[in-house]
């Protein structure tokens, strides 16, 4: 069957070509042959040269996918099969495998989709048209490669009920993909345990980008007080209790979050020293500094403060904002762990918002260290997208 040819404009694809995956609408000169969208398509640079094929979507501004740079690469089962066999194996040597993400999108070379396991279940985003026609085949070859290593996957939840969809010409879904099952699923992550909930948790039901910095705060916390803003479901909060902290106040606006935290607490037998509170953390943190508290450990790990580039200004302001009232808060010595899940809040610009803010309110702050997401979620260079979790912690002391 001959396939639809995308061309280039003379002197664009260059994203595509430093190594990244897609082809935006204002790059593409020519679209010649007859397709649907989610086709596969082959991709060709202005003058001819073969760069690859990829999933077509004319509704979305990323009008190709790149799924291989061989145009002659076979697109079927076997295709598909290796990359997650890939991506499983890359697993086994990089992470605890109990509950992490095992497909990652761009990361994985599977635009589009992005696969959590929960302990037994897994938990299922479809995020481009073209990657949706084959989700189902990708859930059966994910179990059957984890079946050879003797992992039964009990149930999968598909949580693609994001508005990105949308730009995909889809509607947002979410539900079963095969049998119902039970869908609060307990994890231990860290020593610690979280009962998750695949069904109306945020995103998949868990953060699981930030195991490993959960577990660097742990060192920090033994016989501390710390607050932890932003909760969640509680996670820092947790590690710091788990790790010996004597009083913990974790902070969260959704009543929901705090629930889910408190009955994790509880799971933990952490309820004396871990509490959760339903507070703005914007309206909490001056009300504090003016009470006079402080604090061991404070952790900030806020949601998204910006998804696209024209909400940046906004953004930083947020971002200053909450860490220099947390600056306040840490005792002449103590530590500040922070952080920005916004990809468009990149490295420098989130640096030096904290600079700013350090330098605002008079502290001079010495790094401890500097991390990114989990190691399940690689960051694939030249796909910037896939880089967009940073981790600071700072031991916080007064001007002097």
């Amino acid at each position: 069957m001959s396939l639809a040819v995308v061309t280039l404009k003379k002197g664009e694809g260059r994203l595509l070509k430093s190594g990244g995956m897609w082809i935006f609408d204002n790059e593409v000169a020519s679209i010649m042959g007859s397709f649907v969208n989610g086709d596969i398509v082959l991709v060709h640079d202005f003058d001819g040269y073969p760069l690859g094929r990829g999933f077509i979507n004319t509704n979305s501004r990323i009008v190709v996918r790149l799924l291989s740079r061989d145009e002659n690469t076979v697109i079927d089962e076997e295709f598909f099969e290796k990359r997650v066999r890939d991506a499983w194996e890359y697993r086994k040597k990089v992470t605890d495998t109990s509950s992490c993400r095992v497909i990652f999108g761009e990361a994985d070379f599977l635009p589009g989709f992005i696969v959590d396991k929960f302990s037994d279940v897994l938990v299922v985003q479809s995020l481009a048209l073209g990657i949706d026609r084959y989700k189902e085949m990708l859930v059966e070859l994910l179990k059957k490669v984890l079946a050879e290593d003797g992992i039964r996957i009990c149930g999968v939840y598909e949580r693609s009920d994001v508005k990105v969809r949308k730009q995909e010409g889809m509607e947002p879904y979410k539900g079963f993909i095969g049998e119902e099952f039970p869908t609060l699923v307990e994890i231990v992550e860290n020593g610690v345990k979280y009962q998750v909930d695949v069904k109306d948790g945020q995103k998949t039901g868990f953060f699981l980008d930030q195991k490993y910095n959960r577990l660097a705060i742990q060192k920090l916390c033994r016989n501390a007080r710390v607050l932890d803003c932003f909760t969640h479901t509680g996670s820092f909060a947790l590690n710091a209790g788990y790790a010996g902290a004597k009083e913990v106040t974790g902070v969260d606006a959704s009543q929901l979050a705090v629930d889910q935290a408190t009955a994790n607490a509880a799971l933990n037998g952490l309820s004396d020293s871990v509490k959760f509170i339903c507070e703005d953390v914007f309206d909490l943190l001056p009300k504090l500094e003016e009470k006079g508290e402080k604090y061991d450990v404070v952790i900030l790990d806020p949601p998204a403060f910006t998804k696209s580039r024209s909400s940046v200004k906004n953004a930083v302001k947020g971002y200053r904002e909450i860490n220099l009232r947390a600056m306040k808060l840490v005792k002449d010595g103590g530590f500040l762990a922070t952080c920005s899940c916004s990809h468009f809040m990149d490295y420098q610009l989130f640096t030096q918002t904290i600079g700013q803010a350090a330098r605002n309110v008079h502290k001079r702050l010495r790094q401890v260290e500097y991390r990114t997401q989990a190691p399940d979620h690689p960051i694939l260079w030249s796909a910037d997208e896939s880089y967009y979790l940073k981790f600071y912690i700072f031991q916080v002391c007064s001007d002097r």
